[in-house]
């Protein structure tokens, strides 16, 4: 291993059970395995699949766990065997590992392979001072952003990113539920010369204010209509309801991409939503291509996350005020005090 040395040890915020508050716990530093890089976190964001984790709604995480996927930091140290430099930049995803050898893998679709290892489920996450992850699937960030404003790229991003490819060429594009993703991939897509129509929770005039100064030309509650049929709909919201309003609100060939790793129960719905070669498909995880081309799209929009930063310790607050719809965007953890942006 080569890097700067080895600290003393690090402060974590660790989930012991699901459905429990996490614990500020003190840790060994991990030392980086062959392949592997230790970062010295910098920022890392928080999101909704987290939240998923913590409350038991995803299975089999692996405890005690470190959550975090979203995570900017600066190596520090290096395993033998990569070509990455102690000092450079990089963002750690959900996307933690594969096998390389399934078909899935072999067929450039590496988001399903059956053996996959997450950031911040199966693997530890940033939601600490120092992570260690595979070289392999690590981003090495470009100049831009800082630290707390580069780090929802990392998931809110690029899930983001996947779900508006399978969306296909769709000009009137809805997204229900405007948070962390809809709020980067609206800047994507007006630049893409795509008109938004924006569904929130119902009343929340804020979140619908937010959206269009974003750029959306029309936004609403979820449980509306949008004033004219969309090409397509992504639900970032993890409401199984929201499928049947959605398919209703697409013109006949249009498609509903599901963008989520979670969702409550789709309720039953007449065939009729889904006849006229109407499309409902879901996104699972991302490739390394996926976010290799967001990254470099998100540089030449630019594409400006807003953040609200929360210290490391605070993080169930963060947590909650996710959960319950208080902050516009995304929340950031920041392990570290020095250089912290306000929110923006």
């Amino acid at each position: 291993m080569s890097g700067t040395g080895r600290p003393h040890g690090m402060q974590a915020m660790v989930l012991t059970a699901p459905r429990r508050p996490l614990s500020l716990q003190h840790l060994p530093i991990p030392v980086p395995a062959p392949g592997q890089v230790r970062l010295r976190v910098l920022a890392c964001a928080v999101c909704r699949t987290d939240l998923h984790v913590i409350d038991g709604d995803l299975p089999d995480p692996a405890l005690p766990l470190v959550p975090g996927h979203e995570v900017v930091g600066l190596i520090d140290a290096v395993g033998e065997g990569v070509t990455l430099a102690v000092g450079q930049r990089v963002g750690v995803p959900w996307l933690g590992w594969t096998c390389g050898t399934c078909a899935y893998c072999r067929a450039d679709a590496e988001n399903l392979c059956p053996a996959a290892r997450f950031t911040g489920y199966t693997l530890p996450g940033g939601y600490a001072d120092y992570l260690v992850a595979d070289a392999r699937y690590c981003f090495v960030l470009p100049e831009g952003p800082d630290a707390a404003h580069a780090a929802p790229l990392l998931c809110a991003g690029l899930i983001g990113y996947r779900a508006l490819r399978l969306a296909g060429v769709a000009q009137r594009l809805g997204f229900y539920g405007f948070g962390a993703a809809a709020h980067l991939l609206t800047q994507l897509a007006r630049w893409q010369g795509r008109q938004i129509y924006a569904f929130t929770r119902p009343g929340d005039t804020s979140a619908q204010a937010f959206a269009r100064e974003l750029g959306a030309c029309w936004a609403g509650d979820s449980t509306q209509a949008p004033p004219q049929p969309l090409d397509a709909a992504i639900l970032f919201a993890p409401v199984g309801a929201l499928v049947p309003a959605a398919l209703a609100a697409v013109r006949p060939g249009g498609a509903v991409v599901c963008a989520g790793i979670h969702m409550s129960e789709i309720p039953a719905f007449p065939y009729r939503l889904l006849w006229q070669e109407r499309q409902l498909r879901s996104v699972a995880n991302l490739t390394r291509r996926d976010g290799e081309a967001f990254l470099a799209l998100a540089s030449q929009v630019p594409v400006r996350s807003t953040v609200t930063c929360y210290p490391l310790a605070a993080a169930n607050q963060a947590l909650e005020d996710l959960r319950t719809g208080r902050l516009h965007g995304a929340a950031v953890l920041l392990p570290t005090p020095a250089g912290r942006p306000a929110a923006s």
